[in-house]
Protein backbone atom coordinates (compact mmCIF):
# COMPACT_ATOMS: atom_id res chain seq x y z
CA UNK A 1 0.00 0.00 0.00
CA UNK A 2 1.44 3.40 -1.02
CA UNK A 3 1.99 6.11 1.99
CA UNK A 4 1.37 8.82 -0.39
CA UNK A 5 -1.57 8.35 -1.58
CA UNK A 6 -4.63 9.11 0.69
CA UNK A 7 -6.28 5.44 2.10
CA UNK A 8 -9.62 5.43 3.06
CA UNK A 9 -10.27 3.12 5.92
CA UNK A 10 -11.34 3.09 9.76
CA UNK A 11 -8.40 4.37 12.12
CA UNK A 12 -7.63 1.16 14.06
CA UNK A 13 -5.88 3.70 16.58
CA UNK A 14 -7.64 6.30 18.80
CA UNK A 15 -5.28 8.05 21.37
CA UNK A 16 -5.58 6.20 24.37
CA UNK A 17 -6.30 8.00 28.08
CA UNK A 18 -2.52 7.90 28.31
CA UNK A 19 -2.31 11.21 29.83
CA UNK A 20 -5.51 12.47 32.37
CA UNK A 21 -8.18 14.14 30.89
CA UNK A 22 -7.10 13.08 27.16
CA UNK A 23 -10.95 11.30 26.66
CA UNK A 24 -12.43 14.90 27.18
CA UNK A 25 -10.60 16.09 24.63
CA UNK A 26 -13.82 16.73 21.66
CA UNK A 27 -13.57 16.01 18.01
CA UNK A 28 -15.52 17.80 15.52
CA UNK A 29 -14.95 19.16 11.95
CA UNK A 30 -15.87 22.58 10.84
CA UNK A 31 -16.57 23.07 6.94
CA UNK A 32 -14.14 26.03 5.65
CA UNK A 33 -12.95 27.09 2.35
CA UNK A 34 -14.32 23.92 0.71
CA UNK A 35 -12.99 21.58 3.07
CA UNK A 36 -14.24 19.81 6.22
CA UNK A 37 -11.26 20.45 8.94
CA UNK A 38 -10.94 18.86 11.90
CA UNK A 39 -10.66 20.55 15.61
CA UNK A 40 -9.23 19.30 18.49
CA UNK A 41 -10.28 21.41 21.74
CA UNK A 42 -10.87 21.08 25.41
CA UNK A 43 -11.60 23.75 27.90
CA UNK A 44 -14.54 26.04 28.78
CA UNK A 45 -16.13 28.27 26.01
CA UNK A 46 -15.20 31.22 27.52
CA UNK A 47 -11.54 33.43 26.94
CA UNK A 48 -9.22 33.36 26.39
CA UNK A 49 -8.50 31.06 23.50
CA UNK A 50 -5.46 29.22 22.23
CA UNK A 51 -4.59 27.87 18.99
CA UNK A 52 -1.87 25.25 18.68
CA UNK A 53 -0.45 24.79 15.11
CA UNK A 54 1.16 22.04 14.70
CA UNK A 55 4.67 21.16 12.49
CA UNK A 56 5.60 18.01 10.43
CA UNK A 57 5.56 15.18 11.11
CA UNK A 58 3.00 15.83 13.26
CA UNK A 59 -1.02 16.19 13.64
CA UNK A 60 -3.37 17.56 16.23
CA UNK A 61 -2.17 14.91 18.54
CA UNK A 62 1.50 16.50 19.26
CA UNK A 63 -0.15 19.14 21.69
CA UNK A 64 -1.86 16.45 23.61
CA UNK A 65 0.41 17.57 26.93
CA UNK A 66 -0.42 21.16 26.47
CA UNK A 67 -3.97 21.18 25.63
CA UNK A 68 -4.34 19.36 29.18
CA UNK A 69 -2.54 21.88 30.33
CA UNK A 70 -4.05 25.08 29.04
CA UNK A 71 -7.16 24.04 29.92
CA UNK A 72 -6.68 22.97 33.75
CA UNK A 73 -5.21 26.48 33.80
CA UNK A 74 -8.75 27.95 32.85
CA UNK A 75 -7.75 28.57 28.68
CA UNK A 76 -9.59 26.74 26.14
CA UNK A 77 -7.55 24.91 23.62
CA UNK A 78 -8.31 23.86 20.17
CA UNK A 79 -5.65 21.82 17.42
CA UNK A 80 -6.76 21.99 14.05
CA UNK A 81 -5.07 19.41 12.09
CA UNK A 82 -4.09 21.28 8.55
CA UNK A 83 -5.78 20.59 5.28
CA UNK A 84 -4.29 17.56 4.06
CA UNK A 85 -2.94 16.53 7.52
CA UNK A 86 -4.57 14.08 9.70
CA UNK A 87 -8.26 14.39 10.00
CA UNK A 88 -8.89 16.76 7.71
CA UNK A 89 -9.72 16.80 4.29
CA UNK A 90 -7.28 16.98 1.05
CA UNK A 91 -7.42 19.15 -0.94
CA UNK A 92 -8.56 18.00 -4.38
CA UNK A 93 -5.05 19.49 -5.80
CA UNK A 94 -2.58 18.86 -2.64
CA UNK A 95 0.24 19.88 -5.05
CA UNK A 96 -1.18 23.66 -5.02
CA UNK A 97 -1.13 24.05 -1.23
CA UNK A 98 -0.13 26.41 -0.06
CA UNK A 99 0.73 28.39 3.22
CA UNK A 100 -1.53 30.85 2.35
CA UNK A 101 -3.84 28.43 2.27
CA UNK A 102 -2.92 27.85 6.26
CA UNK A 103 -3.57 30.93 7.41
CA UNK A 104 -7.13 31.83 5.57
CA UNK A 105 -7.99 28.38 7.30
CA UNK A 106 -6.68 29.23 10.49
CA UNK A 107 -9.01 32.43 10.24
CA UNK A 108 -12.09 30.68 9.15
CA UNK A 109 -11.48 28.62 11.60
CA UNK A 110 -11.47 30.89 14.55
CA UNK A 111 -14.38 32.84 12.46
CA UNK A 112 -16.32 29.37 12.01
CA UNK A 113 -16.25 28.96 16.08
CA UNK A 114 -16.80 32.69 16.76
CA UNK A 115 -13.20 33.60 18.17
CA UNK A 116 -12.40 36.91 17.55
CA UNK A 117 -8.77 36.89 19.68
CA UNK A 118 -6.42 33.98 20.40
CA UNK A 119 -3.48 33.19 21.77
CA UNK A 120 -1.20 31.59 18.99
CA UNK A 121 1.15 28.52 19.56
CA UNK A 122 3.21 27.07 16.57
CA UNK A 123 5.57 24.60 16.59
CA UNK A 124 8.32 23.97 13.68
CA UNK A 125 6.45 25.29 10.43
CA UNK A 126 3.15 25.56 12.31
CA UNK A 127 5.22 28.64 13.98
CA UNK A 128 5.54 30.28 10.04
CA UNK A 129 1.70 29.86 9.98
CA UNK A 130 1.28 31.41 13.37
CA UNK A 131 3.61 34.79 12.34
CA UNK A 132 2.15 35.26 9.02
CA UNK A 133 -1.57 35.24 10.41
CA UNK A 134 -0.34 37.97 12.89
CA UNK A 135 1.01 39.72 10.51
CA UNK A 136 -2.66 39.64 8.76
CA UNK A 137 -4.30 39.57 11.97
CA UNK A 138 -2.83 41.77 14.57
CA UNK A 139 -5.81 42.27 15.66
CA UNK A 140 -6.95 38.80 16.67
CA UNK A 141 -3.56 38.37 18.27
CA UNK A 142 -2.99 38.44 21.92
CA UNK A 143 0.34 36.89 21.63
CA UNK A 144 2.34 33.96 20.10
CA UNK A 145 4.67 31.70 21.13
CA UNK A 146 6.21 29.12 19.12
CA UNK A 147 8.39 26.15 19.50
CA UNK A 148 11.70 25.02 17.61
CA UNK A 149 11.11 27.89 14.76
CA UNK A 150 11.52 31.89 15.20
CA UNK A 151 9.94 34.23 13.14
CA UNK A 152 11.54 33.86 9.21
CA UNK A 153 11.25 36.60 7.43
CA UNK A 154 10.97 35.84 3.28
CA UNK A 155 13.47 34.05 1.81
CA UNK A 156 14.95 32.86 4.92
CA UNK A 157 16.08 29.47 3.82
CA UNK A 158 17.65 30.21 0.83
CA UNK A 159 21.14 29.80 3.14
CA UNK A 160 20.27 26.10 3.56
CA UNK A 161 20.95 25.89 0.12
CA UNK A 162 24.49 25.82 0.66
CA UNK A 163 23.65 22.78 2.22
CA UNK A 164 24.83 19.43 0.40
CA UNK A 165 22.67 18.03 -2.35
CA UNK A 166 21.60 15.77 0.19
CA UNK A 167 20.17 17.81 2.91
CA UNK A 168 16.63 16.88 4.03
CA UNK A 169 14.64 19.67 2.71
CA UNK A 170 16.70 19.91 -0.62
CA UNK A 171 15.72 16.14 -1.09
CA UNK A 172 11.84 16.74 -0.14
CA UNK A 173 11.99 19.81 -2.46
CA UNK A 174 12.48 17.63 -5.54
CA UNK A 175 9.19 16.15 -6.67
CA UNK A 176 9.32 12.82 -7.25
CA UNK A 177 12.39 11.92 -5.03
CA UNK A 178 10.41 12.04 -1.53
CA UNK A 179 7.65 10.21 -3.24
CA UNK A 180 9.55 7.24 -4.37
CA UNK A 181 12.03 7.43 -0.67
CA UNK A 182 8.92 7.10 1.25
CA UNK A 183 6.79 4.69 -1.31
CA UNK A 184 8.83 2.01 0.20
CA UNK A 185 7.65 1.85 3.86
CA UNK A 186 4.28 2.13 5.42
CA UNK A 187 3.29 5.26 7.27
CA UNK A 188 4.03 4.63 10.37
CA UNK A 189 7.79 3.45 9.30
CA UNK A 190 7.93 6.99 7.67
CA UNK A 191 6.83 8.81 10.74
CA UNK A 192 8.95 7.06 12.90
CA UNK A 193 12.06 7.59 10.99
CA UNK A 194 11.41 10.87 10.78
CA UNK A 195 10.93 11.45 14.68
CA UNK A 196 14.17 9.79 15.44
CA UNK A 197 15.83 11.89 12.26
CA UNK A 198 14.81 14.91 14.08
CA UNK A 199 15.22 14.17 17.00
CA UNK A 200 19.18 14.53 16.88
CA UNK A 201 21.32 17.30 17.37
CA UNK A 202 22.76 17.26 13.81
CA UNK A 203 21.37 18.08 10.23
CA UNK A 204 19.72 15.08 8.72
CA UNK A 205 21.97 15.01 5.19
CA UNK A 206 22.18 11.84 3.17
CA UNK A 207 24.93 10.41 1.04
CA UNK A 208 25.04 11.12 -3.05
CA UNK A 209 23.46 7.49 -3.74
CA UNK A 210 21.66 7.19 -0.28
CA UNK A 211 17.88 8.52 0.24
CA UNK A 212 16.59 9.95 3.39
CA UNK A 213 14.71 7.35 4.80
CA UNK A 214 18.19 4.77 4.48
CA UNK A 215 19.71 7.29 7.28
CA UNK A 216 17.66 5.51 10.12
CA UNK A 217 18.93 2.09 10.87
CA UNK A 218 15.49 -0.34 11.44
CA UNK A 219 16.57 -1.20 14.81
CA UNK A 220 16.74 2.62 16.28
CA UNK A 221 14.78 2.73 19.08
CA UNK A 222 12.40 5.39 19.37
CA UNK A 223 13.28 8.61 21.85
CA UNK A 224 12.17 7.51 24.93
CA UNK A 225 9.53 10.13 25.15
CA UNK A 226 7.65 9.01 22.09
CA UNK A 227 6.03 5.67 22.89
CA UNK A 228 4.82 2.78 20.28
CA UNK A 229 0.55 4.19 21.53
CA UNK A 230 2.01 7.32 19.96
CA UNK A 231 3.03 6.07 17.05
CA UNK A 232 0.30 4.31 16.19
CA UNK A 233 -1.99 7.50 16.41
CA UNK A 234 0.45 9.14 13.95
CA UNK A 235 0.97 6.34 11.42
CA UNK A 236 -2.83 5.96 11.19
CA UNK A 237 -3.25 9.10 10.72
CA UNK A 238 -0.85 10.01 8.04
CA UNK A 239 -1.84 6.62 6.48
CA UNK A 240 -5.42 8.25 6.01
CA UNK A 241 -4.27 11.55 4.63
CA UNK A 242 -0.65 10.34 2.49
CA UNK A 243 2.36 12.41 2.60
CA UNK A 244 1.37 14.61 -0.47
CA UNK A 245 -0.07 17.54 1.01
CA UNK A 246 2.86 17.54 3.63
CA UNK A 247 5.40 17.28 1.45
CA UNK A 248 3.99 20.52 -0.59
CA UNK A 249 3.83 22.26 2.41
CA UNK A 250 5.95 23.29 4.32
CA UNK A 251 9.07 21.99 1.72
CA UNK A 252 7.45 22.53 -1.63
CA UNK A 253 6.39 26.00 -0.53
CA UNK A 254 9.23 27.56 1.19
CA UNK A 255 10.65 29.32 -1.78
CA UNK A 256 6.91 31.22 -2.35
CA UNK A 257 6.78 34.78 -0.40
CA UNK A 258 3.33 35.48 -1.51
CA UNK A 259 1.99 34.81 1.96
CA UNK A 260 3.60 37.39 3.75
CA UNK A 261 2.47 41.11 3.57
CA UNK A 262 4.06 43.47 0.98
CA UNK A 263 5.45 45.05 3.78
CA UNK A 264 4.95 45.64 7.56
CA UNK A 265 7.48 42.49 8.83
CA UNK A 266 6.99 43.17 12.01
CA UNK A 267 4.94 41.41 15.20
CA UNK A 268 4.69 43.34 18.08
CA UNK A 269 2.38 41.42 20.07
CA UNK A 270 4.15 39.40 23.17
CA UNK A 271 6.26 36.41 22.01
CA UNK A 272 7.98 33.95 23.45
CA UNK A 273 10.47 31.02 21.79
CA UNK A 274 11.51 28.49 23.08
CA UNK A 275 14.01 25.95 22.07
CA UNK A 276 15.96 23.16 22.95
CA UNK A 277 19.72 23.45 23.40
CA UNK A 278 20.32 20.21 21.19
CA UNK A 279 17.77 21.18 18.56
CA UNK A 280 18.89 20.50 14.60
CA UNK A 281 18.00 23.99 13.57
CA UNK A 282 20.83 25.47 15.62
CA UNK A 283 22.96 23.67 12.72
CA UNK A 284 21.02 25.58 10.13
CA UNK A 285 23.28 28.15 7.89
CA UNK A 286 23.22 31.82 10.31
CA UNK A 287 20.17 30.19 12.10
CA UNK A 288 22.41 30.66 15.76
CA UNK A 289 23.53 33.96 14.82
CA UNK A 290 19.63 35.45 14.02
CA UNK A 291 18.64 34.16 17.72
CA UNK A 292 21.35 34.91 19.77
CA UNK A 293 22.36 38.64 17.77
CA UNK A 294 18.80 39.80 18.42
CA UNK A 295 18.57 39.83 14.73
CA UNK A 296 15.22 38.72 15.14
CA UNK A 297 13.73 41.24 17.10
CA UNK A 298 13.75 43.59 14.50
CA UNK A 299 11.00 41.67 13.31
CA UNK A 300 9.33 40.44 16.80
CA UNK A 301 10.54 43.41 19.36
CA UNK A 302 8.84 42.17 22.17
CA UNK A 303 10.14 38.32 22.02
CA UNK A 304 11.51 36.51 24.90
CA UNK A 305 13.86 33.71 24.13
CA UNK A 306 14.05 30.43 26.08
CA UNK A 307 16.58 27.32 25.73
CA UNK A 308 16.16 24.41 27.44
CA UNK A 309 19.16 22.18 27.95
CA UNK A 310 19.49 18.91 26.49
CA UNK A 311 16.29 19.98 24.68
CA UNK A 312 15.21 18.54 20.59
CA UNK A 313 13.54 19.81 17.85
CA UNK A 314 9.85 18.14 19.63
CA UNK A 315 10.96 19.68 23.21
CA UNK A 316 7.01 19.90 24.46
CA UNK A 317 6.48 16.16 23.95
CA UNK A 318 10.35 15.16 25.03
CA UNK A 319 9.84 18.08 28.39
CA UNK A 320 6.38 18.75 28.98
CA UNK A 321 6.37 20.28 32.07
CA UNK A 322 8.91 22.34 31.92
CA UNK A 323 7.29 23.35 28.13
CA UNK A 324 3.93 23.46 30.27
CA UNK A 325 4.86 25.73 32.97
CA UNK A 326 7.33 28.41 30.42
CA UNK A 327 3.48 28.40 28.42
CA UNK A 328 1.51 29.22 31.29
CA UNK A 329 3.97 31.57 32.84
CA UNK A 330 3.53 33.49 29.56
CA UNK A 331 0.02 33.07 28.88
CA UNK A 332 -0.82 34.15 32.45
CA UNK A 333 1.54 37.20 32.36
CA UNK A 334 -0.39 37.84 28.74
CA UNK A 335 -3.88 37.46 29.37
CA UNK A 336 -5.85 40.79 29.89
Amino acid sequence: MNPLKPQTKTLKHTPKVCLKKMDQIKHTYVHVNGLKLHVAEIGSDSLPVVIFLHGFPEIWYTWRHQMIAVANAGFRAIAPDYRGYGLSDIPAEPEKASFTDLVKDTASILDSLAISKVFVIGKDFGSMVGYTFALFFPERVAGIATLGMPFMPPGSFEDSLALPEGFYMRRWQEVGRAEADFARFDAKTIVRNVYILFSKSEIPIANENQEIMDLVDPSTPLPSWFTEDDLAVYGDLYQKSGFQTPLQVPYRSLADTSAYPKQGLKVEAPALLIMGEEDYLFKFPGMEGYLKSGEVKKYVPNLEIVYLPKGCHFVHEQFPDQVNQLILGYLNGNKN
